[in-house]
């Protein structure tokens, strides 16, 4: 359990419990860490200001197993610089209205496997970060939360580099997001060999996003021509229901587009009795096959 916030006076409020620089070490069993949030929450809407509950720098052949993480003052897990991560049968809690409580960000790793989670946030259920290469996901349940997200990347003009990541078998409900890559304008680098595969949706409010004019703060983004490269996205087999009007949105860089995404066998319907779903796409070059909503919004090759 973590210290209450008025303890933390004085002591860096980055980081509550950090693992460091740690070859095959191995966290598992049924217990619960537990980030007591709730006060951060109310009296800091500052993330920096607020502590991810559990790090892992530079760690290789990590493995984390069945515990339950729950009300983290910002992100409940966070990996960066590490190597062979396997994250398996978590349960990542805290409510839909709390702030920038990632289930599990990653970000500067190479070879992650993350199965048979439950995660349900007020954030990215996953978020994957900039030098982030070969990554399965599967079994995941997100909901609440805003979904399974690639980014953000490119912030104030970075480089990034994300590279061969696969989303499988995984189901979102009542997410603002489901399968979603989000870049800045003014970054570069590139985002692709990604594949989303079997994702069920129950009331999503965005299944399929690409957004590349991502701005927490709308009109505070000023417009510009570089990006981070979107190509080689793969999209099949999604089915279940949106709880908006467009259920696909591919919104792409003006400047540099996205290339050579592939939708195929996608069936959204609204969860609004009566309604129905539509697609969006800005400067997006795809192959469709067998999608309804339909997509008729694309850029010819």
């Amino acid at each position: 359990m973590a210290p209450d916030m008025t303890a933390w006076k004085g002591d860096d409020r980055q980081n509550w419990l950090v693992f460091e620089n740690i070859n095959w070490l191995k966290i598992d069993g049924n217990g619960q860490i537990d980030g007591r949030g709730a006060s951060w929450w109310q009296q800091e809407s500052e993330p920096g200001k607020r502590p991810a509950a559990l790090t892992f720098n530079k760690c290789t052949n990590l493995r984390l197993n069945q515990l339950k993480h729950i009300n983290s003052p910002r992100n409940h897990i966070t990996v960066t610089g590490c190597r062979n991560v396997v994250i398996s049968h978590l349960n990542i809690t805290a409510p839909g209205s709390s702030p920038n409580t990632d289930g599990i960000d990653i970000g500067q790793t190479r070879n992650v496997y993350i199965h048979d989670c439950n995660i349900e946030t007020g954030d990215d259920c996953i978020a994957i970060g900039t030098e982030s290469f070969n990554f399965n996901i599967s079994h995941v349940t997100c909901g609440p939360g805003h979904g399974i997200s690639i980014g953000s990347l490119g912030a104030n003009g970075a480089m990034a580099r994300v590279k061969n990541i696969n989303v499988s078998d995984c189901s979102f409900k009542g997410s603002t997001n489901g399968a979603r890559i989000k870049t800045w304008q003014g970054g570069s680098g590139f985002a692709k060999e990604i594949y989303f595969q079997r994702i069920h949706l129950d009331a999503v409010a965005n299944p399929i996003i690409i957004d590349q004019y991502y701005c927490p703060v709308p009109g505070n983004c000023p417009n510009q021509t570089s990006a981070v490269k979107v190509s080689d996205v793969f999209y099949n087999n999604f089915e279940g229901t949106s709880s908006s009007e467009k259920a696909i949105i591919l919104n792409c860089s003006q400047s540099i587009g996205c290339d050579n995404l592939r939708l195929t066998d996608i069936f959204i319907k609204s969860s609004v009795h009566g309604a129905g779903c539509q697609s969006s796409c800005l400067n997006a070059q795809a192959t469709v096959s067998n999608s309804v909503p339909a997509v008729k919004c694309l850029k010819r090759k």
